[in-house]
């Protein structure tokens, strides 16, 4: 279960949680969201984070070149489009080399049969609540629509994740390719600031369900 935490933009709480070591780590590109980086990233200790951390810009309904730009400037690995984006905008992005995680809002009226037209041209989906806002809005969507996902590309889990639902994610992840979940707003002190001891809980349980399924 991979873990990606989105949303940061300053440098000390950045510095915290790479040292956590999570496999993905999103900054927002989103100019209304409450995360927006602005000009608050160091560019130069952001595209020296360790390789082993995979960097995520996340964009909403963004120009092509603005997204590329930005992959250029902070050496982002994905760009996880996170709008009403079509697939031929995937595919020429990930033709550029770039990674794409594509972001579909769930309720009990999305169609999942339309996610054949990307799946050529993505990475991984991302499966968030659909609300007020494109991402960030804290609350979960009913998992139990995941039952009708019939299919095998890989998705990372958003939207209201935290410390008290987790263990029913593992339980989901036993019939689903949840590649892993995307923690944002259920583990702040306020927007773009995260609770690094929270984060440390979460990290800490994660890893010793592995342990302990590894060695089953």
């Amino acid at each position: 279960m991979k873990i990606k935490v989105c949303g940061m933009r300053q440098q000390g709480n950045i510095e915290k949680l790479v040292a956590l070591q999570p496999n993905f780590i999103g900054f927002i590109f989103y100019e209304k969201s409450p995360r927006y980086v602005g000009e608050e990233l160091d560019e130069t200790y952001i595209r020296n984070i360790p390789k082993s951390i995979k960097k995520v810009g996340v964009f909403v309904n963004a120009n092509p070149g603005y997204i590329l730009d930005m992959v250029k400037k902070y050496d982002l690995q994905y760009a996880q489009l996170h709008g009403n984006e079509m697939p031929d905008l995937c595919r020429s992005i990930r033709q550029k080399g770039v990674n794409i995680i594509k972001a579909f809002s769930i309720d009990e009226k999305f169609n999942f049969a339309m996610l054949n037209n990307y799946k050529s041209f993505c990475d991984l989906f991302l499966f968030d609540t659909k609300g007020i806002n494109p991402g960030g809005n804290g609350t979960a969507f009913d998992w139990k629509l995941l039952k009708k996902y019939d299919n095998e590309k890989p998705f990372l889990l958003s939207g209201g994740i935290g410390l008290e639902n987790i263990e029913e994610i593992i339980a989901l992840s036993k019939t689903l390719p949840i590649y892993g979940i995307d923690v944002n707003s259920m583990f702040e002190m306020e927007p773009g600031v995260k609770d690094i001891t929270r984060l440390e809980e979460l990290f800490s349980l994660l890893r010793v369900k592995e342990q302990e399924e590894a060695e089953a």
